[in-house]
């Protein structure tokens, strides 16, 4: 099975119904849980992507309380959601995992480390950066500013939040937003809500302003992984998080933005399973 054709599974976890999906080729002994970006749904992983890591890993991805089909209310806070997340997973009976967190979901995933750190055997920080770190607090404005862009030029928002702004970027977005778009209305996620942007938006702001982070509670091994030239979360804080972890591992993908593992998803997947078997 293809994740384009998988269809969500619930589970109740505090009362609320929550959707997940997952694929399970892979004979991993660990599941792989990934967290995706802002205003994002099951709908938004790359198809290619996944089936690609899923071919020796067994993968979940998650929508928390508030997004897409799950019930609920979004947390106001990353830690909030992080404490979100660790429920499902315990719902879905998980005391160890693998966890990969792009963006947004790669701040919620620092904070679950935070919180748990004997949940998480490896970590993987996709386009995403530290607390306090640098213009994290700037992803409001720049998220507003990328979609009024795309609205004039008639396209998906990610065209500009996810992939360079020149030709090329346009051709790297037009194939990975191509995949996306082949999933049928009968297997999709229920759409983003507007109010759950905004709590998201908010949240990741008020992570951006506090306190900078040291990342020293980070001793599992870690993967960082970015492009380039990342203009909603920095690429800066892609090398910061490296400097910052000892022993981690840091790809940075040229010519690539915010969506660099989608951008490259061949070769980030391939370097995901030689991380995930080390």
């Amino acid at each position: 099975m293809s994740y384009i054709t998988t269809q969500n599974q619930y589970i109740q976890v505090d009362g609320n119904q929550i959707a997940y999906r997952e694929l399970s080729k892979g004979k991993s002994a660990l599941p792989l849980v990934m967290l995706v970006h802002l205003a994002a749904t099951l709908d938004q992983w790359d198809p290619k992507l996944l089936d690609l890591i899923a071919q020796e890993h067994h993968v979940i991805a998650l929508d928390l309380p508030g997004v897409g089909a799950s019930q609920g209310k979004v947390a106001d806070t990353i830690p909030g959601m992080a404490q979100q997340a660790m429920d499902i997973i315990q719902a879905l009976g998980y005391d160890r995992i693998n966890l990969l967190g792009l963006s947004m979901g790669g701040m919620i995933a620092q904070e679950i480390v935070r919180l748990n750190p004997s949940l998480v055997h490896r970590l993987i920080l996709a386009g995403t950066g530290p607390r306090g770190g640098f213009e994290i607090d700037k992803v409001t404005g720049k998220t507003f500013k990328f979609m009024l862009k795309a609205a004039l030029h008639r396209v998906d928002p990610k065209r500009y939040i996810f992939y360079n702004h020149d030709q090329a970027g346009r051709l790297e977005a037009d194939k990975v937003l191509g995949r996306m778009a082949q999933r049928q209305a009968s297997h999709a996620d229920k759409k983003f809500r507007i109010p759950s942007f905004l709590v998201q938006l908010a949240a990741i702001k008020r992570w951006g302003k506090a306190e900078q982070d040291d990342l020293a509670f980070i001793n599992q091994p870690t993967l960082i992984v970015n492009g380039d030239h990342d203009m909603q979360v920095p690429t800066e804080n892609s090398y910061d998080m490296h400097n910052k972890i000892t022993g981690s591992q840091l790809i940075i993908y040229p010519q690539a933005g915010h969506g660099s593992i989608f951008q490259y998803a061949e070769h980030f997947a391939q370097e995901l399973k030689s991380f995930l078997a080390e």
